[in-house]
C-alpha cells in the first residue's frame, strides 16, 4: 500500500526550454524545486522513449531507450562538447507553448553528432562509457544497430529492409555491425548522455523527497528493435511479418473499434521463457523510475487480436492473456528483491475503461493499485465507479490523464447534463471553481495518491490539451510557459501545499 500523497502529471518534453522540448537540464531540476516546495510526493511522467512517426511516446523505437530529444544541450556546452554559437545558429521554432517534432528532427542530429565527434576518441578510455555498454548490452547492442540500419536504409520500417538483414542472418548482421561501427557508437553515445543525464535529475529529485512514476506501454512498436530482434516472442509468421495486431473492439464511440497496429505478444513463448524479457523490462523501469504505471492492464488478461492487414478492427475477437502467471512471475522476480516493497509499492495497472469481473479479479490478485478518472466520473446517464464515494484506498485517482482534455476545456465541451451533474456534486457554479473543484474532489478522496496535470493547476483550455486518441496530427506538443516557475510560482506553490495539507496529503 502506498501512503496518502500527491503528485503532479508534466511530461518531459512540456518542461520549458530554449531549444524545442523540454530536457534533463536545470529547468528540470527548476521544476523538482516547485513540486518540493508545492508539497507534492510525486512527478509522473510520461514515456520516456525513442519516438518515431507521428511523435507518440507511446510507439517508440525501443521499450528500453530514452528519447536524445531530453538530452540537455546547455550541460553539453558546459562539458566542452559544444558551444552556444552552434546552438544558437539552428531553428528552435518560435512557439515555447509547442513543440515541433520537425524542426527536432533535422536539428537536434547536427549538434549531437558535433558532440559525439569530439567525444568520440575520449569514449574508448571512458570507463563509465563502458560500464554502461556492458550493463545495458542485452538490449543496447540491438538498438543500436537497428537505429544504425535505419539511418543506412533510409529511415524505412525494417519490414522492408534486405531479406537476410530483417531475418537477422548472423554474417549479414557481422558484416553491418562492422561497415556501420561509428554509426553504432554514435547511437550508444547518445544513450550514455541521455541516461547519465537522467539518473542525475531523478537523484536530485530524491534528494527532495520526490519520487518518479514513470509510464509503460504494455505493447511496443512494429518497427522497433524489440520486435526485430527479438521476434519469437511476438505473433510474427515465418517471414517475420506480423500475424495479429493489437486495438479496441467496437463500440459506441468508435463503431469499426480502434486499429493500433502494435504486434500481439506471443504469450506462450514467453510463459517458456518465465516472462525473462518483460522482467527485464520491468526491472529497467524500476532503476529509471520509482514506480512504475503500466499501461493497458487490461491486456493481461486477455486482449483484442485483430488480423493484420485488417482496414479496421471489427473483425478482431478476444484472446486470454497470461494472467496470474505473468502477476506472480513480476512480482517474484521484480518486486521481490525491493527492501520493504510490496507488489503495489513499485507498479500502478492503468485499468480504465470496461472492467470485466476477470480483470478486477487479476488486479486484486496482483495487489496493485488501479486508477480512478473523475472525468468519467460524471456520466448523468448511470451510475459510475469513478466518483469518489466508491473509491477503494489503494488506487490513484487523477482529474484527467494526458487522453483526456484539461478540464476547463472538459466544462466547455462535455454533455450539459454531465457538466451539471459535475457542478451540483461540487458545489461550483463556474467553469474555473469547477476546475478547482475537481482538484480538491481528488485530493479528498480516500485514494492512496491523487495525481493532478499540471494544465489543470494552471486552469489551462483546450489548447494544452496533451492528446486526442485515435488522432494522428497536433498531439505530444504542448509545453509549460517559461515563465510559469518565475512569475507566480511561489503563489501557486502555496496554494496547492496548502490544499494537499488540509486533506491529509503533506
Amino acid at each position: 500500500m502506498f501512503a496518502r500523497t500527491s503528485g503532479v502529471l508534466l511530461a518531459v518534453s512540456s518542461l520549458p526550454s530554449p531549444y524545442g522540448i523540454g530536457s534533463f537540464g536545470k529547468t528540470a531540476k527548476d521544476w523538482i524545486d516547485f513540486l518540493e516546495q508545492a508539497g507534492q510526493k510525486y512527478w509522473q511522467l510520461l514515456p520516456l522513449g525513442v519516438t518515431s512517426w507521428g511523435d507518440s511516446p507511446y510507439m517508440s523505437f525501443s521499450a528500453f531507450a530514452i528519447n536524445p530529444y531530453y538530452i540537455d544541450l546547455d550541460i553539453l556546452c558546459e562539458q566542452g562538447a559544444l558551444e552556444k554559437r552552434e546552438i544558437a545558429a539552428l531553428d528552435w521554432g518560435r512557439r515555447p507553448d509547442a513543440t515541433d517534432y520537425a524542426l527536432l528532427y533535422r536539428n537536434r542530429e547536427a549538434v549531437l553528432s558535433r558532440a559525439f565527434s569530439r567525444a568520440r576518441h575520449a569514449l574508448e578510455t571512458s570507463a563509465d562509457f563502458t560500464c554502461f555498454c556492458e550493463r545495458t548490452s542485452f538490449w543496447l547492442k540491438d538498438f543500436c544497430l537497428f537505429m544504425a540500419l535505419k539511418k543506412l536504409y533510409g529511415d524505412v520500417s525494417w519490414l522492408e529492409w534486405e531479406r537476410d538483414v530483417r531475418l537477422r542472418d548472423p554474417a549479414a548482421l557481422e558484416r553491418h555491425e562492422k561497415d556501420l561501427a561509428e554509426t553504432v557508437q554514435y547511437y550508444a553515445f547518445l544513450q550514455f548522455l541521455a541516461f547519465t543525464q537522467w539518473k542525475d535529475i531523478k537523484s536530485y529529485a530524491n534528494s527532495k523527497n520526490i519520487s518518479i512514476i514513470g509510464d509503460m506501454p504494455i505493447y511496443v512498436a512494429i518497427d522497433s528493435a524489440d520486435v526485430w530482434a527479438n521476434g519469437d516472442l511476438f505473433q510474427l509468421d515465418e517471414d517475420r511479418m506480423p500475424v495479429r495486431v493489437a486495438g479496441c473492439p467496437p463500440d459506441a464511440f468508435a463503431p469499426k473499434g480502434q486499429l493500433w497496429g502494435n504486434p500481439l505478444y506471443n504469450w506462450e513463448k514467453a510463459a517458456e521463457t518465465g516472462f525473462a524479457w518483460w522482467i527485464s523490462r520491468i526491472k529497467e523501469s524500476r532503476a529509471l523510475y520509482d514506480v512504475v504505471r503500466i499501461d493497458h492492464f487490461r491486456g493481461f488478461e486477455s486482449y483484442y487480436s485483430i488480423p493484420y492487414g485488417a482496414p479496421d478492427a471489427s473483425s478482431g475477437e478476444w484472446a486470454p492473456g497470461p494472467g496470474l502467471a505473468f502477476v506472480n512471475a513480476v512480482n517474484g522476480g521484480v518486486i521481490k528483491g525491493v527492501v520493504g516493497a510490496s507488489p503495489g509499492a513499485a507498479i500502478i495497472a492503468e485499468d480504465l475503461g470496461y472492467r470485466t469481473p476477470e480483470v478486477s479479479a487479476l488486479l486484486a490478485a496482483s495487489g496493485y493499485p488501479g486508477m480512478k478518472v473523475l472525468q468519467f466520473a460524471f456520466d448523468s446517464r448511470e451510475n459510475s465507479d469513478y466518483m469518489p464515494y466508491t473509491y477503494p484506498r489503494n488506487c490513484v485517482v487523477y482529474t484527467g490523464t494526458h487522453d483526456n482534455t484539461t478540464t476547463l476545456d472538459w466544462f466547455a465541451s462535455a454533455r450539459r447534463e454531465d457538466v451539471e451533474l459535475a457542478k451540483d456534486y461540487l458545489g461550483v457554479d463556474n467553469p474555473v471553481d469547477g476546475v478547482w473543484g475537481f482538484i480538491r474532489a481528488a485530493l479528498s478522496s480516500v485514494a492512496d495518491i491523487a495525481v493532478i496535470p499540471m494544465q489543470d493547476y494552471l486552469c489551462l483550455g483546450a489548447e494544452a490539451r496533451m492528446n486526442t486518441p485515435s488522432t494522428l496530427d497536433g498531439n505530444w506538443r504542448w509545453r509549460m510557459s517559461p515563465d510559469t516557475l518565475d512569475c507566480g510560482a511561489a503563489a501557486l506553490a502555496k496554494k496547492i501545499r496548502r490544499l494537499v495539507e488540509v486533506n491529509g496529503r503533506l
